[in-house]
């Protein structure tokens, strides 16, 4: 399974949950792809990998998809995540509070100087010494990097050795466990805000090249 088909699975199943919630018992596939951004195509090719049936009058039985993804992906039990960097993006991630809703709890969060973090959160920070223990000894698989890039490779490493199986990295510098693939199978995912807005930037210049060329040939 490729990133891009395991993100729309996530998203497909935090969607379905929230329609069984609100009283829903069948959704189509148009329904599904206008929510999460893709054709009806896509949700039927994808279905039809998961051998999750439905029909063009009927769609698909929420129940079903539930039990289906629920067993896919796993249920809905509360999963725990720690963040190292507790600066202003980590702060912001530990103040967030549609985590929740999620099933997602951020339990703690680790910094080299904790007694100086303005945290107006209950989510303890901790200093670094204390970081691979609390991963062992609560059994967390996911954490979230937010410190400078120059300490983002070695805070990776701490966390890996403890038993991390997943990062979200936001420090500005792409991280890549290729070290432990054979051992722990790390998964990392880097968020460079910056290349971002500047991916953004330059979808929105091109668009208004081809607009102005759209004008010029009227």
């Amino acid at each position: 399974m490729n990133k891009d088909f395991i993100l729309r699975l996530t998203k497909y199943k935090r969607l379905i949950h929230k329609l069984k919630a609100l009283g829903f018992e069948k959704v189509f596939s148009n329904n599904l792809g206008d929510a999460i951004g893709v054709t009806p195509a896509l949700v039927r090719k994808d279905f039809s990998i998961l051998h999750l049936s439905g029909n063009k009058r009927g769609g698909y039985n929420i129940d079903m998809l539930v039990e289906e993804f629920d067993r896919i992906l796993g249920g809905s039990e509360q999963q725990n995540v720690i963040v190292v960097g507790c600066g202003r993006i980590g702060t912001a991630l530990m103040e967030y509070t549609g985590f929740s809703t999620d099933d997602l709890n951020i339990v703690a969060g680790f910094d080299q100087f904790p007694e100086k973090v303005n945290n107006p959160t209950k989510v303890p920070v901790y200093g670094m010494d204390k970081l691979q223990d609390f991963i062992r000894e609560n059994n967390i698989k996911v954490g979230v990097i937010a410190v400078p890039d120059a300490e983002a490779s070695r805070v990776l490493d701490m966390m890996v050795e403890a038993g991390i199986r997943g990062v979200l990295n936001f420090a500005p510098v792409e991280l890549k466990c290729s070290k432990y693939q054979c051992e722990t199978s790390c998964e990392i995912q880097n968020v460079n805000i910056a290349l971002e807005l500047e991916h953004l930037f330059y979808q929105i210049s091109t668009q208004d090249i081809n607009i102005d060329r759209d004008v010029t040939n009227e």
